[in-house]
């Protein structure tokens, strides 16, 4: 038998039958032990732990995998109906009761943004390689063409005509090559925020993943006394918004502030400048997220505080790209995922705190 490790007793019990189902499943396996069964089907086994552990929900072709594995095991014909149905069952009824107590979601939404952010990095890294080349053919033929004037001033009174001709065509040259260079810069510069953001993405979830091996009702230590805590500011029109993400964020060592409109939020910006981290809804009256993230940026003391937009526009490529030159940090889709929230928030509220030791 497969050597588990006993089930925690603060699983929800949609994970814990659905883990137990799994373990049944593998002990059938005579001599497979966890990790063996991992390097089988080249899985993480990190991963496979988890699934079996109870403390992430597998994919349901992890699933079907591990029950064909049996069957070709013991020799046996195609599973039966009624096991598969059995399976199927505990596999949505952790979907439908346990995925929304569970970080599983937030890693799933964590790693898509991640995967996003990899693919602006890697198409922003080929049209800069593209552009580069331009560039270089373009200083390549103004070089040649400085060359061809400098022979043709030696004798001016013979070539007169040749450099009315070619004088122009290098100003044209040079017009391309500032026209290229501007280009260039901005695509670098697309390039680096997004390898920033893959950075940021993977802390997230590496947050994230070190809470998925905590029971649910754990807490973190009691936090050493180094003054204030951090403050984190959330911006929304909406009250029950408010008082959710209070809800989600309240177990985390920090001061939560919460101010209901973008002059509100400038308001409170005034009052401290030591934010860790602001969260802000886009849809708001009067003065939305994007202009209250603008008025925010062009503030000496607060053009440095992270934003977060939480909004149920924000999956639109293009709101995405409007929250990013707004400058915002980072976003999250309205319904928010708590465990992605507070793995963000986490991880920003870190890096606050070690900027504080330098």
């Amino acid at each position: 038998m497969a050597d588990f490790k006993p089930l925690s007793p603060h699983l929800p019990v949609e994970a814990r039958d659905l883990a137990q189902a799994l373990r049944d499943l593998l002990n059938g396996m005579a001599g497979y032990t966890l990790r063996r069964y991992a390097a089988r089907r080249n899985r993480d086994v990190g991963s496979v732990s988890r699934y079996f552990n109870g403390t992430r929900r597998p994919p349901w072709e992890f699933v079907i995998d591990l029950v064909t594995d049996l069957t070709e095991h013991r020799g046996a014909g195609a599973p039966t109906v009624e096991t598969l149905e059995h399976l199927r069952k505990l596999h949505t009824a952790w979907e439908e009761k346990g995925a929304r107590a569970s970080p599983d979601s937030g890693v799933e939404i964590l790693t898509q943004q991640l995967a996003a952010a990899d693919r602006l990095s890697r198409v922003s890294s080929a049209q800069s390689h593209a552009l580069g080349e331009a560039l270089a053919d373009r200083q390549h033929r103004i070089a040649d063409l400085e060359v061809r004037l400098q022979l043709v001033e030696a004798d001016l009174a013979r070539a007169t005509a040749q450099a009315e001709e070619e004088t122009p065509e290098l100003a044209r040259l040079r017009h391309e090559v500032d026209q290229l260079a501007a280009k260039l810069r901005e695509v670098e510069g697309r390039r680096q925020a997004a390898e920033e953001r893959c950075a940021l993405l993977e802390r997230q979830l590496q947050a994230l993943e070190d809470v998925q091996e905590q029971p649910l009702d754990w807490l973190p230590p009691a936090r050493e006394e180094r003054g204030p805590l951090p403050r984190i500011l959330v911006v929304d029109d909406d009250e029950k918004n408010l008082l959710v993400m209070r809800a989600v964020l309240e177990t985390l060592d920090q001061e939560i502030v919460s101010v209901d409109s973008g002059r509100e939020a400038l308001k409170a910006l005034l009052d401290h400048d030591d934010f860790a981290v602001i969260i802000m809804d886009v849809q708001m009256p009067e003065m939305d997220g994007y202009e209250t993230a603008a008025q925010i940026k062009r503030r000496p003391r607060n053009r440095d505080v992270p934003i977060i937009f939480l909004t149920a526009m924000i999956a639109d490529p293009e709101h995405i790209r409007l929250g990013y030159a707004a400058g915002a940090v980072d976003y999250m889709s309205k319904p928010f995922d708590p465990w992605a929230l507070r793995a963000k928030v986490a991880v920003f509220t870190s890096m606050y705190l070690d900027r504080g030791r330098r």
